[in-house]
């Protein structure tokens, strides 16, 4: 060293800084990439995604190679700085030269290439896998002992090292992906996974027609007033039962009834019968995303949810479920949210007592519990605990309701305002 002049040795220690803040950048900028991006970019033929996939492989290694460039390199640097410092200010140079080497190696070797690499990681990571990759050919030995020792002193720790991790999604994690994919997804599009996502966790029961709101034909009435019913029917398909709900026949499928009797010039009850399907039934509580599959199974479309008595509770079709995904079809037989609420010029609602918590929930933005009664009126009726005999007030979950219209023992329109304390 004393053979070589100060100058080349304070050039030799800038380029040393340089090479140390290489290694320090490309650390943070491999462990900073997004791992499904890179491996959607790598799957499409991107060079620099691919070196770096490869890389990240081994992520021992990778680790194992920079930090051997990187300590060998400041090891050179602290080394140089002490001989300058000895060179210009004797022996006091060294203290001087370490605290100098310091900072400079914070500054220009740590802080800013791993500031810079991790807000630009892709075209850090990129342009140093070309290095990296010659690199771990050339000292694949050396990063093999370094990690042979360093994986069996973890081993004597009692802990197992794995290679390659787990990149699989929980639900919730892709729930926490779609969200922050913020103008990257429509807003439309975000909403439609969400809520696919969400059909796991929500059962048939959430979303079902109610048993007393199920249009059906008695079987048993006179032909005149089937005939009527046929004629007024907004739906293509009916149930078909005999005196009461429970004793239902079958599914009738308008068109097809009318079809029979036009071709075989027979208008009566048996004709009805013979264009009635067999009733497809479905227990209650059933996830959403598993009957969705079972209704494509099956090649079903209408079913009627029942309890564990075999009572019928209400009914369901495979309209009702891709609407929690995409939302409200014209054409629904359930009325939808802008029917059931009213807004109301002083900032309250009016709303039906049938209206679905979970339905008001998502169109008002509200908290309502959704973990007891689904309907408004049965969230009232558990609050009570008993049926109110006259118009009354009681705020539930922190929204004041104002119980508006009675029904015999039902709670027909509530006036709901917004809920004051914004954590609840």
């Amino acid at each position: 060293m004393d053979d070589i002049s100060t100058g080349a040795l304070f050039a030799l220690l800038a380029c040393l800084i340089v090479i140390s803040g290489y290694f320090s950048g490309s650390e943070t900028g491999m462990m900073a990439l997004n791992r499904y991006r890179l491996k959607h970019l790598a799957n499409h033929g991107h060079k620099g995604a691919k070196r770096v996939e490869k890389l990240l492989a081994r992520p021992d290694r990778l680790i194992g190679l920079i930090l051997i460039g990187n300590n060998l390199v400041n090891i050179l640097a602290s080394a140089i700085a002490t001989i300058l410092g000895m060179r210009l200010y004797g022996d006091i140079g060294v203290a001087i030269a370490t605290g100098a080497l310091t900072m400079v190696i914070l500054v220009f070797a740590e802080v800013t290439p791993k500031t810079l690499a991790a807000l630009y990681p892709e075209r850090v990571s990129y342009a140093s896998s070309i290095l990296l990759t010659i690199l771990m050919k050339l000292l694949s030995p050396l990063v093999m002992l370094v990690n042979f020792i360093t994986n069996g002193f973890i081993r004597l720790l009692g802990i197992r090292a794995k290679h390659g991790g787990d990149d699989h999604l929980s639900s919730e994690e892709l729930r926490t992906v779609v969200n922050e994919a913020g103008s990257l997804i429509p807003r439309r599009h975000q909403d439609m996974l969400i809520s696919i996502l969400d059909l796991e966790n929500v059962t048939v029961n959430d979303i079902m027609i109610p048993r007393n709101e199920i249009t059906g034909i008695d079987i048993n009435d006179d032909w005149k007033s089937i005939v009527r019913q046929l004629t007024h029917s907004p739906h293509g398909r009916v149930v078909l039962y005999r005196d009461q709900i429970d004793e239902v026949v079958g599914m009738l499928r308008l068109r097809e009834s009318y079809r029979l009797m036009l071709e075989k010039n027979e208008f009566n009850k048996k004709t009805l019968l013979r264009a009635a399907d067999e009733v497809y039934f479905i227990p209650e509580g059933t996830p959403l995303n598993i009957q969705l599959l079972k209704f494509q199974r099956n090649k079903e479309r209408i079913g009627l949810i029942v309890n564990e008595y075999g009572d019928i509770i209400g009914l369901i079709t495979l309209e009702d479920i891709l609407e929690e995904i995409v939302g409200e079809f014209t054409t629904s037989i359930t009325p939808s949210l802008s029917d059931e609420i009213t807004p109301q010029g002083d900032g309250s609602f009016l709303i039906e007592g049938s209206a679905n918590i979970r339905d008001i929930n998502k169109g008002l933005m509200w908290t309502l519990p959704t973990d007891g009664p689904r309907t408004l009126n049965g969230l009232i009726l558990e609050h009570l605990e008993d049926i109110p005999e006259s118009h009354i007030s009681v705020q539930v979950s922190g929204h004041p309701m104002e119980i508006v219209d009675l029904e015999e023992n039902r709670i027909k329109l509530v006036k709901v305002y917004p809920c004051k304390d914004k954590d609840k």
